[in-house]
């Protein structure tokens, strides 16, 4: 009976040690919005600044380092791409967006003129950005927020779409088409 007691116990022991993971360094974050009475979604890892404030946009900072040298490209977000869902056709700024779902970057090479990327092409890696495969391009309208951001952030209200991290908001109208 004691080394059932025991093993049962250790078998506890180990399943607690096991079952505890480490929380993801840039965890999955889904941010939904109605636009028009149509639900619109997006899917996005959210890395967090740590400590290096003044070094995620520069071009020697977090995001060219994880995309190479200068890389003006970014994933929007962490991970995996950056995914956009929506019920109907949508406009983005200027842009017709039909129905379906699609990968999100932002050209950040100019730091203070994003340009937001809707692209066709679906699942892939976050950094495997496809010129070709655009829907189309839009610019951003940049602005700071009221504090640092930490953890990056979509928002999705009424008729804007907001990307915010760090020192950087940037935005764009969003209505349903």
């Amino acid at each position: 009976m004691k080394r059932l007691l025991v093993c049962s116990a250790l078998l506890a022991a180990a399943g607690t040690v096991f079952s505890q993971t480490k929380a993801p360094a840039s965890p999955s974050e889904t941010a939904t919005g109605t636009v028009g009475g149509k639900t619109v979604t997006i899917t996005y890892s959210s890395p967090r600044v740590k400590g290096r404030e003044g070094h995620v946009y520069t071009s020697d900072g977090l995001i060219a380092k994880a995309g190479g040298s200068q890389y003006p490209i970014w994933r929007a977000g962490a991970n995996a791409a950056t995914t956009l869902k929506a019920d109907s056709d949508l406009m983005i700024g200027d842009l017709h967006v039909p129905a379906g779902t699609y990968t999100l970057f932002v050209d950040i090479s100019d730091p203070d003129n994003w340009t937001l990327i809707v692209n066709k092409q679906t699942g892939e890696w976050g950094l495997q950005h496809d010129a070709a495969q655009d829907l189309g391009k839009v610019k951003m309208q940049m602005s700071k927020p009221a504090s640092m951001v930490e953890e990056l952030k979509y928002t999705l209200t009424g008729s804007k779409l907001t990307l915010a991290w760090e020192n950087k908001e940037a935005s764009v109208s969003i209505m349903a088409h």
